[in-house]
Formats: structure tokens, C-alpha cells, sequence
């Protein structure tokens, strides 16, 4: 790789992980790193101006106290030169600081006088300021008759205003600190704040979401500012959307009510035709009679299409037929009678007690068959199906489950849509069959579901319906029916 694609992948990996940062820590985090920048500069420049001070100030010390001890140094000596008194007491001048010393030599000689506790090493008396293993040591001479002159030291450790140092920059550096952190918190409550709006703009439109319901519209920002725009874009956008909407579903609704309409229309002509073929049929011979008979098995295909788009439309429309109280279990033992004579070598079983629903009798009878059917069409001669009726928890349960090879896994969530058939379909279904199963179950306020595992073989649909009261008057003949 070469270096200017090395570069620009580096500041494209940054520009990357800076997006992904939220915005109100990229505010927040930008006034603190602001804040952090001013306050360094106005930290350095203060810890050097204030170190200087302070330095200045200490040596300035040192030399008033040596000026001071110059001053109030008085002796008096004897006629062999011997010193008789001296005053101040070193010890009592320097006080109870361990970071200060003085002391008194002999201009000439060199021999330390006086000096205080304990003995400070100021260093020879070159010059008036000097610094010395650590000290700042200020000179002072003065003449005395008859022992001629006398030099005076006073000095103080430096580590004493170091230390005092280095309390001022702690400070400064604690400050810039504190201050970066006050920075990024009130940085984040401002931003906060500031995206208050948004965040009420977000949490409407994840209701809108939810419910679906663009009518609602977004709440309007009093300040006339960026997020205001986007206010009223966002309402203005939900409000075509809503429009679209409501076209496309009275658009839909009108589709609907023309496909019920037209195949409701469609039943008295087929009835007509076939009627005509069923005569027809009976009377003529040879070839002509089997094109009719012909003709006419085609014509009662058409006429279950019709029936079973009739069916669906309806649904799709949401055109409910009457409902009335009805024993389902009777419904059940129907639908197998009328598909016993062409279910060949398959076994049907019913255990069908007297259960009560609420529904359309022909549409839950066409439910039962659709089942049956289902069962009968995709499994060997010699499989055993099973219908059976149950009432639980104020549900009715309609089982219907055979033993034969089962539905593949790749069809098992796509069996309830319309058009969709097995590849082992033997009775040329339209694949309608269990998509009005579905439209019913939802039709009657129920459901139904395909249940698959436990280690059992087949298939098993469960149909879910609102169980209601039995009548008062009930009906002879009630119990299992097989």
C-alpha cells in the first residue's frame, strides 16, 4: 500500500468512527475538548507567571531578612579583641523554620562567629546573591571597630518555594481538568437539551410506527429553526404518505368489491352452463357425449374456482355472512360423509362431539372439507386421517392431522398462501384450499396453525374458534360420532 492510500484509509477509518460517535457527546465532547484547549493556555501562562512571582517574591525574602539580620547585628568587644555580647540570637532571628539559616563570619579570616540551628552550609561569600547546594543565600557586610569587618548570611532552602510551586501547578493542572469535565457535563446537558426536539420527533414517529396511523402528524416546534423545518417536512411527508395511503386502500377496497362482484355474477351463468351440459350429456351419444361430459368436469372445476374466489373476496372485502349458533361437530361429521366415497383406501376417523361456535355453517363446512381433503390428496392410499373436536378455555379446537409423509420444511411457512401446492398434488388443486381455511378461521374471530415436531409424523392443522353457549333446547344424537 502506498502512502497517500495509507493516509486517506486512516482519515476515512477516522471520518468512519466519528459518525458512529452520537451527536450530542460530538457536541458535548467538541466544547470540552474547546474548553480543554483555552483552559491549557491559560494554565501555562499563569503557572508562569505566577512561578515567577513567587520566585521573585522568595528572593526578595531572602534579601530583606538578610538586610534585616544586617542591621540589627550588634557586638561589643573587650580590649584583646574578644566578642563580650552579640545580638540578635541567630536561633531566635531564624525562628522555628528549618528552611532558613544564618550565620556570621569574619571578613578576613573567614571563621564562622555565630550561626544558627542547625548549622546551615551557605557557602563561601562570594557575592551578595548567591545559590548554593540548594539555598538562595543573600551577603551582607558590616564594620565593626576593632574586629573590622563581618560578613552576614542569610539563606533559604529553595525547596520551600519549589514545593509551593508545584502546589500551584497541582492546582492549575486540577483546574483544567475539573474544568474539561465541568465542560463535557454541562456540554451534555446542553446538548440534551438541545435535542429534546429530535428526540420528541423520534419518539412520534416510532408511535406512528407502531400504530400506523400517519393521521396523528408531528408535533410543531415553537422556534422558527432547523428542527422546525424538519418538523414540517416530516408532516408534510406523512401527510402524502397518509394520502397515498387512503387511495391505495380505496383503490384495493374497489378491486375487492368488483373480484366479489363479479364472481357472485359469475355463478348464474356457470349454473346455466352446466345445467345445459348435464342435459346435453344425457342426450347425445359417442364422441359427442364425451365432449359433453367432458366439457361439464371442466365446467364444475370452473365453478369450484368461482366458488373458492367468491370465498376469498369476500374475506378480502371483509363481507361476513350471518353467524348463528351450530354444532361444529355435526359440520365435521358432514364434511367426512361427503368425502368418503372419493377418499379411496384412506381411513377417516371423526370423534366429534356436540361443540357449539357462532359461524356460517356452509363456511365452516367447507373449512372441515378443505382439511380433509388436504389430508386425503397428499398422502399414500391406506393413510389413516383423523378429524376430532374439542372445547378448551373457552376455545373450540378442530384437529385434523393424518400419518403421512408430512408437509417439507421448505413449504411449512407458505402452506396458507394463495397459489401454493405441493409437488405431490395429486387432484389438480388450484392451491386455494388452505387459504380459505385461513380466511374463514379469521372470518369466524379464530385462527389456525400448523403444527409440526414432538417426534410425531404428518401433519396436524389446529383450527382455533370463540366457543359460545349451548342452546336450551338441546339436540337428540349428541356424543362421539365415527
Amino acid at each position: 500500500m502506498s502512502p497517500d492510500s495509507y493516509i486517506r484509509s486512516a482519515a476515512q477509518a477516522t471520518s468512519s468512527a466519528h459518525r458512529r460517535i452520537p451527536i450530542r457527546w460530538r457536541l458535548a465532547g467538541g466544547s470540552a475538548l474547546l474548553t480543554l484547549v483555552i483552559l491549557c493556555g491559560f494554565a501555562v501562562a499563569v503557572g508562569a507567571l505566577t512561578s515567577q512571582r513567587i520566585h521573585d517574591d522568595f528572593e526578595q525574602d531572602v534579601k530583606d531578612g538578610a538586610d534585616k539580620l544586617r542591621d540589627e547585628v550588634q557586638l561589643s568587644i573587650d580590649a584583646d579583641e574578644q566578642i563580650l555580647r552579640f545580638r540578635p540570637n541567630l536561633r531566635y532571628f531564624v525562628g522555628a523554620d528549618d528552611d532558613a539559616g544564618a550565620r556570621v563570619l569574619h571578613g578576613v579570616s573567614g571563621q564562622i562567629l555565630r550561626q544558627s540551628q542547625p548549622e546551615p552550609d551557605l557557602g563561601p561569600p562570594v557575592d551578595p546573591s548567591t545559590e548554593y547546594d540548594g539555598w538562595i543565600v543573600e551577603n551582607r557586610t558590616k564594620t565593626f571597630d576593632g574586629i573590622g569587618p563581618l560578613v552576614i548570611q542569610y539563606g533559604k532552602r529553595k525547596t520551600s518555594v519549589e514545593a509551593t510551586v508545584r502546589r500551584v501547578r497541582l492546582f492549575l493542572v486540577g483546574g483544567v481538568v475539573g474544568g474539561a469535565g465541568l465542560a463535557l457535563l454541562a456540554g451534555l446537558m446542553v446538548a440534551g437539551r438541545a435535542m429534546q426536539p429530535i428526540t420528541e420527533l423520534t419518539a412520534t414517529a416510532r408511535r406512528i410506527e407502531r400504530t400506523r396511523d400517519p393521521a396523528e402528524g408531528i408535533p410543531q416546534q415553537e422556534a422558527d429553526d432547523e428542527v422546525a423545518e424538519l418538523a414540517r417536512t416530516l408532516d408534510g411527508m406523512l401527510r402524502a404518505l397518509g394520502a397515498a395511503r387512503d387511495e391505495q386502500d380505496a383503490m384495493l377496497q374497489r378491486q375487492r368489491d368488483f373480484v366479489a362482484d363479479a364472481s357472485h355474477e359469475l355463478r348464474t351463468p356457470l349454473t346455466s352452463v352446466l345445467a345445459n351440459l348435464e342435459f346435453l350429456a344425457e342426450t347425445v351419444d359417442g364422441e359427442q357425449a364425451d365432449a359433453a361430459l367432458s366439457a361439464l368436469r371442466s365446467s364444475k372445476r370452473m365453478r369450484r374456482l368461482v366458488q373458492d374466489l367468491l370465498l376469498l373476496a369476500r374475506a378480502d372485502a371483509r363481507r361476513v355472512a350471518p353467524h348463528q349458533p351450530l354444532d361444529v361437530g355435526q359440520v365435521i361429521v358432514e364434511a367426512a360423509a361427503e368425502l368418503e366415497p372419493v377418499a379411496g383406501g384412506h381411513g377417516i376417523t371423526v370423534d366429534a362431539p356436540r361443540t357449539m361456535v357462532s359461524g356460517a355453517r356452509d363456511e365452516l363446512h367447507r373449512l372441515v372439507l378443505n382439511l380433509l381433503e388436504n389430508a386425503v390428496k397428499h398422502t399414500p392410499d391406506g393413510t389413516a386421517v383423523r378429524a376430532a373436536v374439542a372445547q378448551r378455555d373457552g376455545r373450540v379446537l378442530i384437529t385434523v392431522d393424518d400419518d403421512g409423509p408430512g408437509i417439507p420444511p421448505g413449504l411449512r411457512d407458505r402452506v396458507f398462501e394463495r397459489f401454493v401446492r405441493g409437488e405431490g398434488d395429486r387432484g389438480g388443486s388450484f392451491g386455494l384450499g388452505l387459504s380459505i381455511v385461513r380466511a374463514v378461521a379469521e372470518s369466524h374471530g379464530g385462527s389456525v396453525e400448523l403444527v409440526t415436531g414432538n417426534g410425531r409424523p404428518g401433519t396436524r392443522f389446529v383450527v382455533s374458534l370463540p366457543a359460545v353457549a349451548a342452546p336450551e333446547k338441546t339436540l337428540l344424537g349428541a356424543g362421539a360420532r365415527s
